[in-house]
């Protein structure tokens, strides 16, 4: 693997991904929407393009044919906030991500790699149960899920390597959405009630540059048409996670559990297991939960004064 394309690049895992790629030694094609990138650093093996995945024939007419070998695919609209309920755009999404992989294929990839979310294990779990009424909070997740159907058999009819690294929850510095992390994060800063759930379903959060070295080793070591978990390797119920971040970032909050309703599935702890990617990829974490979130507020109070 040494010429590597990567779509969402100037986002927030993208860039991470980026510049472990770099460091790895790979040229990097990175497209995004942006005229300019905000956050990645220019080198002489970065190579930057404005490019609208939508327009399929506009990329092909701009990037040179059997030079790459590998395409990781970020870019998806609406991943945050309230556009993860608008069906109509994460169904484009997965079509997007279909139609990003036979550009792969046609400009000479043997490799496509597109990130997955453990959003699409509970949203099986929601559908398949009898009697369930999953709430929009899913449609996120549904679309996920969609595209990773689709590709699979797209892949294998097409003749391109198909790795679905799946993130649990990502987090870090330069994280600007609302997450649960980032969330909690500002409101400790800003010292306002620490408000949830009981907080009793299981969890797993990783640290962002953990989770480019994941898209590195996987894109690298992973076997074709296999899946990959991308977490801490330390789940457990959010709780434990909640009082972790809690004494590591504000030891004079006092989370109160109980006070929100939990309406979602409840995921046993084997679907957070990060085995395989272990075995096959060489894969291991490398940020502690209580050091990513001390990392991570520290940041945000420099963007917030």
């Amino acid at each position: 693997m040494k010429n590597v394309i990567i779509t969402g690049a100037d986002g927030f895992v993208g860039s991470y991904t980026v510049a472990h790629f770099i460091k790895e030694g790979c040229n990097v094609l990175a497209l995004d929407m942006g005229a300019e990138p905000r956050r990645l650093q220019s080198c002489n093996q970065l190579t930057y393009m404005q490019c609208d995945i939508t327009d399929i024939n506009g990329m092909l007419a701009k990037i040179e044919k059997d030079k790459y070998d590998t395409f990781v695919h970020f870019a998806w609209a609406g991943s945050a906030g309230e556009a993860r309920i608008d069906y109509k755009l994460q169904m484009q999404n997965a079509l997007n991500t279909v139609e990003c992989m036979k550009v792969a294929k046609e400009l000479g990839c043997t490799r496509f790699v597109c990130a997955g979310s453990i959003m699409e294990y509970e949203v099986e779990a929601a559908i398949h149960s009898q009697g369930s009424h999953p709430g929009m909070g899913y449609i996120y997740g549904m679309g996920k899920h969609i595209a990773h159907c689709m590709c699979k058999s797209i892949a294998a009819n097409i003749g391109i390597e198909l790795l679905w690294p799946m993130i649990t929850n990502a987090y870090g510095v330069g994280e600007l959405s609302p997450r649960f992390v980032n969330t909690t994060l500002r409101k400790i800063i800003n010292k306002e009630p620490l408000q949830f759930t009981a907080a009793t379903q299981n969890y797993d959060f990783v640290y962002v540059s953990d989770v480019a070295k994941a898209f590195y080793l996987v894109a690298k070591n992973g076997k074709p048409f296999c899946e990959y978990m991308i977490g801490s390797g330390d789940a457990k119920p959010l709780k434990q996670f909640i009082i972790e971040m809690v004494n590591s970032c504000g030891p004079d909050c006092t989370p109160i559990f109980g006070d929100i309703p939990f309406t979602g599935t409840n995921m046993p702890l084997h679907t957070f297991c990060i085995t395989d990617i272990k075995k096959d990829c060489g894969f291991e974490p490398e940020i502690c939960f209580g050091e990513g979130t001390k990392m991570t507020m520290d940041w945000l109070k420099t963007i917030e004064k």
